[in-house]
C-alpha cells in the first residue's frame, strides 16, 4: 500500500532545477564537483539500471537537490541520501518533502560508518532484501568512493553509479585494451561490472568537460578467484601497473615495498608458462593471483609457518 502511495506522488521535473537553484540562491561548488542531471529519461535509466526493488535499502550518495533521489524512493523500502553540501539540505527538504520513506544526511560519505548506517536502518524499517548504493559521482572522487565501498566487505549488493566515461571503461576493461589498468583489476576482483548506460555532456548542469557513463557492479557474494594474500597480489598488480611499458621482472623488482629478486619473479612466471619479458597488461586476474601464491610462497622461509600448509 505504501509503495502504491508513494507512486501517486508527481516527481518534480529536474528541467525547475534552474529555478530551485535561483529560489535558494544556491551556487555550484567546483570543491565538491557538482553536475546535477536534468534529463528524466537518464534518471530513470539509473533508477532501473539500479534494479531497486521494494524490500531494498538504497544509499544514495550525494542526492544535489533530490531528483534521482524521488525516483530511488518510489521503487525502495527506505533510501538513506547523503550530501555533503550543507547548502543542499533546504532544497532536499523541500523537494523530498512528501516522501517519508528517505532519511538525508549531511555527512562526507567517507567519513560515514556504513555498517553502523545500514544497523540503523534495519532497527527501523527491519531486514531488507537488499542493500544497494547509487550515486551520480564527483568525478574527482569516484575511484576512492568506489573502492571504499568494495574493500570494506560490507554486505552490499550493487553499486550502479554515474561516473566519467573514461573511468567506467577502465573498469570493465580486460587484457590487450589500453583502458586495462590496476583499477580494471580490482573493481572486477570484487565485482561484476557493465555499462548501462553513455550520456552526454548536455544533461548536466552545469555541464562538465567529458562525456558520463552510468556503470553497475554486481558484488560477488564468493569471489571467482582465489588468491592466499590479497593484500600481496594487489601490491604486485600496482607495481605491474605503476610502468606499464615496463617488463614485469622489472617493475616489481624496483617496486618500493616489495622485495623479490629478479630470479624470485622470473622462477614464478615460469613456473605459469610465462616468458620474462611479459608485460603486467598482459595477466588476467586469475594469473596475477596464481602469480602472487607462488611468489608469497618465495618468500616465506622455513619455520616461518606455511612449511605445514
Amino acid at each position: 500500500m505504501f509503495l502504491m502511495e508513494l507512486k501517486m506522488i508527481k516527481i518534480a521535473n529536474p528541467a525547475n532545477t534552474i529555478d530551485i537553484i535561483k529560489k535558494y540562491g544556491f551556487n555550484f561548488q567546483k570543491k565538491f564537483g557538482q553536475n546535477f542531471l536534468i534529463d528524466t529519461h537518464v534518471l530513470e535509466k539509473i533508477s532501473q539500471a539500479s534494479g531497486v526493488g521494494e524490500n531494498d535499502l538504497v544509499i544514495e550518495i550525494g542526492p544535489g537537490i533530490g531528483a534521482l533521489t524521488q525516483y530511488l524512493a518510489i521503487g525502495a523500502k527506505n533510501v538513506i541520501a547523503i550530501e555533503i553540501d550543507k547548502n543542499l539540505l533546504p532544497i532536499l527538504k523541500e523537494t523530498l518533502a512528501d516522501y517519508k520513506n528517505i532519511s538525508i544526511i549531511n555527512a562526507d560519505f567517507l567519513k560515514v560508518n556504513l555498517e553502523t548506517l545500514i544497523g540503523d536502518a534495519k532497527e527501523k524499517y527491519g531486514e531488507f532484501e537488499n542493500i544497494r548504493i547509487v550515486a551520480n559521482l564527483p568525478y574527482y572522487i569516484t575511484t576512492p568512493i568506489i573502492m571504499s565501498v568494495l574493500e570494506s566487505h560490507i554486505h552490499i549488493d550493487s553499486i550502479t553509479v554515474m561516473i566519467q566515461k573514461e573511468v567506467a571503461d577502465r573498469m570493465q576493461a580486460m587484457p590487450g585494451n589500453k583502458d586495462y589498468g590496476a583499477l580494471s583489476l580490482a573493481v572486477q576482483y570484487y565485482s561484476k561490472p557493465y555499462v548501462v548506460a553513455y550520456v552526454p555532456p548536455n544533461c548536466f548542469i552545469p555541464r562538465p568537460n567529458v562525456g558520463s557513463s552510468v556503470i553497475r557492479l554486481d558484488i560477488f557474494k564468493i569471489k571467482p578467484i582465489d588468491v592466499v594474500d590479497e593484500e600481496l597480489m594487489f601490491k604486485l598488480i600496482r607495481a605491474g601497473f605503476n610502468q606499464r611499458r615496463k617488463t614485469l621482472v622489472n617493475s616489481i623488482s624496483n617496486f618500493e615495498g616489495l622485495s623479490f629478486s629478479k630470479d624470485e619473479i622470473v622462477h614464478a612466471l615460469s613456473l605459469m608458462g610465462k616468458s620474462e619479458k611479459i608485460r603486467g597488461e598482459a595477466l588476467t586476474l586469475f594469473e596475477f593471483a596464481l602469480f602472487s601464491d607462488y611468489l608469497g610462497k618465495m618468500a616465506v622461509k622455513p619455520g616461518q609457518g606455511r612449511e605445514n600448509e
